[in-house]
C-alpha cells in the first residue's frame, strides 16, 4: 500500500488492530525520525495489521497500524482532511491541514457526519475519523465531548503547528507519552516508547519508578498517569493533551464524572421504578445498537452474569446470527461455561466455549505479560486472553459487558457502608482502639479484617475491588519500601472532588479513575488487541453514564439480608435476559490459582521466584516463604504470591531480558 505523501508497509499486508505511534519533534527534523516510528510500529502489529504507514512533514511524523472495522476500503491512515475540500487524497502535503492518526471507534459518527455537513464539511470517505477531524476543527477541543466512543488520537494542525492528542472518557482504549530532549512522542503501546527512547534523548533501560512498583503491589496494577518506567507515563483517561514543537505538553481534563448523591433508602414507588426501568432499557438498548455498527462480523463475550448476558441478548436484535464465546476451568466452582450456555441457548445464539488447564496458562503468562506493557496481576486476564484468541478464529470484533458494576452499582463491596454503619456511632476518638484490637487477633480470624476496616474512615479504608498488599504488609516485602507510598496518593483527589456525596457514590467515583481503567479496562484491551480483536464495551457510553449517574442509592443497593446490588439495572433488563442470570451473582471468569499454587504451579512458581534478577527490589527469600506458607496452608497468600509472580516475569521480560518471549505474527482469517 502506497499513497502520496505516506510510507507505506510494502508489500506486507497484515491482519490485526488499531495502534498508533508519533513524535513530534523539538528541533524539526523529523523525516530523519521517520524510520525508527516505522520500525517502533513492528511491536504493536498485533493492534493493526490490515495496513501499516508513516507520514510526516518537517515536525512531526505519525505511524498507524490499521485493523479495518468501518469503511474496510477507505479511511486509510494517516489521514488528512483540509476545512476546504475534506479528504484530498494526494497532492503535496503541505496543502493539508489537519493529519490525523486515530485508534477506536465513534459510534455517533453518522449523526455527527450530518451535523458536520450542515456547517460546510466535506468527506471523501464512509468512516468516523474524519468526522473527528472535522468535528476538531468546527468545535476545537470541546469536540472531544461529542464523541460517543472509544479513542486515543492525535491530530496534527499543520497551519498552528500544534499537535492535539486526546483520550476518551473512561480510559477504554490506552494512550502512552513521553517527553524527552529532541521531542514528545506518544504512542498505544509502551513498548513503542521503550523502543523510541534514544530518539527522545532519555535512557528508560532500568528507570524504574519505586513509587510506581509500590502502588503496584497494593493494588495489582499500575493506576494512572504511572507507568513502571519513570520516563514514560499515560494520557489519563477523559483528557485531551496540546503541544507544540519545543514547548511542554499541556494537559486538560474534559471528562468530569459526577454521580447524583441521594442517599435516601426509601423505596420507590411501582410507577417510579417503571420510568427509571425503562428509561435505562431504552438507553442501553441504544448504545448496543451504535455498538453494533461495524462493516465486519460481531460476536459478544458470555459469562453467567447478567451484565454480559444483557449485551448479547439485545446485540442479537442487530445479528440473528450472534456467536457468543466463554471460557473456564475443569474445576467445580471457578467455571461459568455451563451458566453461559443455558443463557446462549435461552436467548438462542451460537456459543462457543474454551477451557483453560494450569499448564497452558504457564506457558503463556510470559507472552502475555509482553503484551501488557506493564504488569496487572488479576488472573482472569489470562482466561481472556484465550478466549479472545478463540474468538478471532470466528470474528473481528466483540461486545462485553465490563463498566455496568461501576455505574450501576454492581459490586458487593459497595454495601459495605451498610455493613459498618454502626461503626460511624462510635466517637471518633475511640475508633483507632478497635483498629488495635484487630491487630491482636490472630490471622485470618472470622470478624478480624471487619473490626479494623470499621475503625478507618471511607477515604483510609476504600481505594479500589483490588486490595493486595495493606502497607503495613509491604515493608518486609519490599527492598525500598517507603512509608510515605500510599494508596491514599492515587485516591484523595478524587475522594475531595466527591466530599459531599453518600459513600457508594464516592466509591463508585474511585472505582472511575482507580480499578475500572486500571485493571478492568487494561485487561479488556491488551488481551483482544493482543489477538487482533476488537473490545467494545456499551456500558461505558456517555448517555449510559447520564442515566446512571442519576440513580439514588436505593435503586442501586439495597439493603438487609437478601439485599442485592444493581437494583435498578437488574429490574430494567427483567425481560430481556433469562431468568437464571437475573439475580445471580456474577463470577466473571475466576481462576483456581488459590489451590493451583499449592500443587501444579507450586514448582513453576518456585523456579520464577528462584531465577529473578529483581533480588534488589524484592526481599526473594521472604516470597517464597510465603509461597510456602500458602502451600502447607491453611492461610491464602494467592492473590499476594500471583502479584509478585506477574512482577518477576515483567521484570524478567522487559528489564532484564532474561526471559524471552516468541511473539507471533498475527495471522488469521479474514472476516467480512
Amino acid at each position: 500500500m502506497t499513497r502520496p505523501g505516506v510510507a507505506g508497509s510494502g508489500s506486507a499486508y497484515w491482519l490485526a488492530v488499531c495502534g498508533l505511534l508519533g513524535l513530534l519533534t523539538s528541533g524539526a527534523d523529523a523525516p530523519a525520525r521517520t524510520e525508527a516510528i516505522a520500525a517502533a510500529l513492528r511491536c504493536q502489529r498485533h493492534r493493526g495489521p490490515d495496513e501499516s504507514g508513516t507520514w510526516h512533514d518537517d515536525d512531526v511524523v505519525l505511524g498507524f497500524n490499521r485493523l479495518s472495522i468501518i469503511d474496510v476500503a477507505g479511511s486509510h491512515q494517516p489521514l488528512h482532511w483540509d476545512p476546504s475540500g475534506g479528504h484530498t487524497g494526494g497532492g503535496d502535503p503541505r496543502e493539508w491541514r489537519y493529519t490525523i492518526a486515530f485508534n477506536g471507534e465513534v459510534y455517533n459518527y453518522l449523526e455527527l457526519r450530518a451535523e458536520l455537513a450542515e456547517l460546510g464539511a466535506e468527506f471523501a470517505t464512509e468512516g468516523d475519523t474524519e468526522a473527528v477531524v472535522a468535528a476538531y476543527h468546527h468545535w476545537g477541543p470541546e469536540a472531544v465531548s461529542r464523541l460517543r466512543g472509544m479513542f486515543a488520537f492525535a491530530i496534527w494542525d499543520s497551519e498552528q503547528r500544534t499537535l492535539f492528542v486526546a483520550r476518551d472518557p473512561f480510559g477504554i482504549k490506552p494512550l502512552f507519552l513521553s517527553t524527552g530532549p529532541t521531542g514528545v512522542a506518544f504512542a498505544s503501546e509502551k513498548k513503542s516508547l521503550l523502543e523510541l527512547a534514544p530518539q527522545l534523548g532519555i535512557d528508560s533501560s532500568d528507570e524504574l519508578d519505586p513509587a510506581a512498583l509500590q502502588h503496584y503491589l497494593i493494588l495489582q496494577y499500575v493506576p494512572e498517569p504511572e507507568t513502571l518506567h519513570r520516563a514514560i507515563g499515560r494520557v489519563e483517561s477523559g483528557t485531551y493533551v496540546t503541544v507544540r514543537p519545543g514547548e511542554t505538553p499541556v494537559a486538560t481534563r474534559y471528562f468530569h464524572p459526577q454521580f447524583i448523591s441521594l442517599p435516601s433508602h426509601a423505596p420507590a414507588s411501582p410507577q417510579a421504578e417503571a420510568i427509571v426501568h425503562a428509561e435505562i432499557t431504552e438507553v442501553i438498548r441504544d448504545s448496543v445498537a451504535k455498538h453494533m455498527r461495524a462493516d465486519v462480523t460481531v460476536g459478544a463475550f458470555l459469562s453467567g452474569g447478567i451484565d454480559s448476558t444483557a449485551i448479547a441478548a439485545l446485540a442479537k436484535e442487530h445479528n440473528p446470527d450472534l456467536i457468543t464465546f466463554t471460557t473456564g476451568f475443569e474445576r467445580e466452582g471457578y467455571s461459568e461455561v455451563d451458566v453461559a450456555a443455558e443463557s446462549a441457548a435461552a436467548i438462542g445464539v451460537k456459543h462457543v466455549v474454551r477451557t483453560v488447564k494450569p499448564d497452558e496458562m504457564m506457558e503463556a503468562l510470559p507472552l502475555i505479560t509482553w503484551y501488557l506493557d506493564d504488569p496487572v496481576a488479576d488472573p482472569a486476564l489470562v482466561p481472556l486472553w484465550f478466549i479472545a484468541r478463540e474468538a478471532r478464529q470466528h470474528v473481528k470484533v466483540v461486545l462485553s459487558g465490563e463498566g455496568a458494576d461501576e455505574l450501576f452499582g454492581g459490586y458487593t463491596i459497595y454495601r459495605e457502608p451498610l455493613s459498618l454503619a454502626p461503626f460511624e456511632k462510635v466517637p471518633g476518638a475511640l475508633r483507632p482502639l478497635l483498629g488495635r484490637a484487630s491487630r491482636r487477633l490472630p490471622e485470618g480470624m472470622r470478624g478480624k479484617d471487619l473490626l479494623r476496616r470499621g475503625s478507618l474512615d471511607l477515604e483510609e479504608r476504600y481505594y479500589g475491588n483490588a486490595r493486595i498488599f495493606r502497607d503495613d504488609q509491604l515493608h518486609s516485602i519490599l527492598r525500598q519500601y517507603d512509608p510515605r507510598v500510599s494508596h491514599t496518593d492515587v485516591t484523595a483527589a478524587h475522594y475531595a472532588e466527591s466530599e459531599k456525596w453518600d459513600p457508594v457514590a464516592r466509591m463508585q467515583h474511585v472505582d472511575l479513575f482507580t480499578w475500572l481503567r486500571g485493571d478492568i479496562l487494561v485487561k479488556a484491551d491488551k488481551m483482544t488487541m493482543a489477538n487482533s480483536l476488537e473490545l467494545r464495551v456499551p456500558f461505558l457510553d456517555p448517555e449510559v453514564f447520564r442515566v446512571a449517574s442519576a440513580l439514588p442509592l436505593s435503586q442501586k443497593i439495597t439493603g438487609g439480608s437478601n439485599g442485592t446490588t444493581k437494583y435498578a439495572l437488574r429490574g430494567a433488563l427483567a425481560s430481556i435476559v433469562p431468568a437464571h442470570v437475573l439475580n445471580r451473582r456474577k463470577l466473571g471468569f475466576p481462576v483456581p490459582i488459590r489451590h493451583w499454587l499449592r500443587d501444579e504451579m507450586y514448582s513453576w512458581a518456585r523456579d520464577i521466584i528462584r531465577d529473578s534478577g529483581a533480588g534488589h527490589l524484592v526481599d526473594l527469600p521472604a516470597v517464597q516463604a510465603m509461597l510456602d506458607a500458602h502451600r502447607e496452608g491453611p492461610v491464602d497468600h494467592s492473590r499476594r504470591i500471583w502479584t509478585l509472580l506477574v512482577f518477576l516475569i515483567w521484570y524478567g521480560v522487559f528489564v532484564e531480558r532474561r526471559i524471552r518471549v516468541d511473539v507471533p505474527e498475527p495471522t488469521y482469517p479474514v472476516q467480512i
